[in-house]
């Protein structure tokens, strides 16, 4: 052999597989590391993009765990408007792996979040998942009787799953200074109230969030001995950053971190595959065609096409869209990020 690089696939070089490839044609992008079937137990979590993949994967016939379901009757904008059926537990929009983490440790009944309600205009708010009662509830204290429901059903989700699938979204966060507890938005937003001397602004870098991942992996290994883990990476720009860098320079900082500790896990853990949804909808190759006009938002065209990759290297034949699935594609995804953009000028 006269070079390493002599006789490798032709999906090894950038002419062959991306220069030469025709436009749209997603190649030989994803080999998986082990099945993913429909009789596996899955829960999903992660950022807003991970709404999608949740959705095709339930559409498609997958066992997708809900751990706190509505009646079937109830509409699904309605459903989700109020944090149903958007993940295997109503916990929202978990958009950093300290959030992930704080939150299974929450469940577990090793942590107390600070101030874990918010109020606005006299109604009250779960300062973990602010968006997912529309409106507030009455009470401080009904507030906190609803998390402890849904603690106890995210443990029960987590310790019963075969895959764990979660796409990491965002390094920026907002904490609590003197507790560490991290929010899913900014304190302001949506309710609650921004204090400079309570809260912080906190980006978080490849070793802290490769540890707060590995820290999560591993205390639900001990409980959950044959769970797996699929990762991904939201191909979804940052709406606005805080780290007082372009939002463009902020945006490749985030998914460079994320797809570091997604290859690094990929590479020493045999229980960890990773889907590249992320390398899919940003490709060169696609021109940008599968962004919306504001070049942030994923096209229907760029979901369905990311999930065919998908479906097709697992070999499952994507089953027929049913009216509940249809309404699933319709429905408007639930992001608080998205709430950034009414502060730009």
């Amino acid at each position: 052999m006269s070079s390493p690089y002599d006789g490798l696939s032709s999906c090894a070089f950038w002419k062959s597989a991306v220069s030469d490839r025709a436009p749209l044609d997603p190649g030989v992008l994803y080999t998986p590391r082990f099945p993913v079937t429909r009789t596996m137990r899955i829960v999903t979590a992660g950022s807003c993009f991970a709404q999608h993949i949740g959705r095709n994967l339930r559409s498609a016939g997958f066992r997708i765990t809900d751990a706190e379901p509505l009646p079937g009757v109830v509409p699904e904008a309605l459903a989700n408007a109020h944090g149903y059926r958007l993940y295997s537990a109503r916990y929202g929009n978990v958009y950093t792996t300290a959030q992930l983490a704080q939150l299974y440790e929450e469940a577990n009944g090793r942590l107390t979040p600070a101030d874990p309600v918010w109020e606005k205009a006299g109604r009250f708010y779960d300062a973990q998942r602010p968006g997912l009662d529309p409106g507030g509830l009455d009470s401080a204290d009904q507030v906190l009787h609803h998390r402890a429901h849904h603690l106890t059903r995210v443990k029960a989700a987590f310790e019963s799953a075969d895959l764990f699938v979660f796409t990491l979204g965002l390094t920026e966060a907002w904490v609590h200074k003197a507790i560490g507890t991290v929010y899913p938005t900014a304190p302001g937003t949506i309710a609650g109230q921004y204090d400079p001397a309570t809260h912080a602004f906190k980006n978080y870098d490849v070793t802290e969030v490769l540890d707060s991942l590995r820290g999560f992996m591993k205390r639900l290994r001990k409980v959950n001995r044959r769970i797996r883990f699929l990762f991904t990476v939201s191909p979804v720009p940052l709406t606005a950053t805080a780290s007082g860098q372009h939002v463009e320079v902020a945006t490749a900082y985030s998914k460079a971190v994320l797809r570091a500790v997604c290859g690094k896990l990929y590479a020493d853990d045999d229980g960890v595959d990773y889907f590249p949804s992320y390398e899919l909808i940003t490709s060169a190759n696609n021109r940008g065609v599968y962004f919306e006009a504001n070049k942030r938002s994923v096209s229907s065209a760029g979901v369905a096409q990311a999930m065919k990759l998908f479906f097709d290297a697992h070999k499952v034949a994507a089953q027929p869209a049913g009216r509940a699935a249809q309404e699933e594609d319709e429905a408007e995804l639930r992001c608080e990020e998205a709430l950034l953009e009414s502060f730009a000028r």
